[in-house]
C-alpha cells in the first residue's frame, strides 16, 4: 500500500505552520513555552557570551519547544488509541514527558555553565 502523497514544499510548509497554530490554541505547555522563550531570545542575543554559547542556549531552548511538539504528538496518538485509562497508555505520555523534562533541565544546566564560565560564579 502507498499513501504517500506527492511531495511539495509549499503544502508540507503549510502543514507545519497548521501544527504550531494547533499547537499554540491547544496546548498550554506550549503556548508558556513560547511565552518564556521570546524574553529568552532577547536576553541570549543581548548578553555578552561567546556566539558558541549563545548557538547552545539558543539551540537547547529550541530543543523544549520541539520536545514538547512530540510529547503533545504523542498525547494525541495514545488519545485517538484509546479513551481509556491503560497502563501503557499512561507510561506512554509519562515517558514523554518526560523527555520534555530532561530538554528543560539540560537548557538550565547549559544557562548555569555558560554564567559560570561568564561571570565566574562556582
Amino acid at each position: 500500500m502507498n499513501n504517500k502523497p506527492t511531495y511539495s514544499l509549499y503544502k508540507n510548509a503549510r502543514y507545519a505552520v497548521e501544527g504550531f497554530i494547533y499547537a499554540f490554541k491547544s496546548e498550554t505547555s506550549f503556548k508558556l513555552e513560547i511565552f518564556f522563550a521570546i524574553p529568552i531570545m532577547i536576553a541570549i542575543y543581548l548578553l555578552p557570551f561567546a556566539l558558541s554559547a549563545k548557538l547552545m542556549l539558543f539551540s537547547t531552548l529550541m530543543l523544549i519547544m520541539i520536545v514538547e511538539l512530540l510529547n503533545s504528538a504523542v498525547e494525541n496518538v495514545v488519545d485517538l488509541v484509546t479513551q481509556e485509562a491503560h497502563p501503557l497508555a499512561k507510561s506512554a505520555k509519562d515517558i514523554a514527558a518526560t523527555a520534555v523534562l530532561f530538554s528543560l533541565v539540560l537548557h538550565l544546566i547549559i544557562w548555569l555553565l555558560v554564567l559560570d564560565d561568564v561571570y565566574k560564579l562556582f
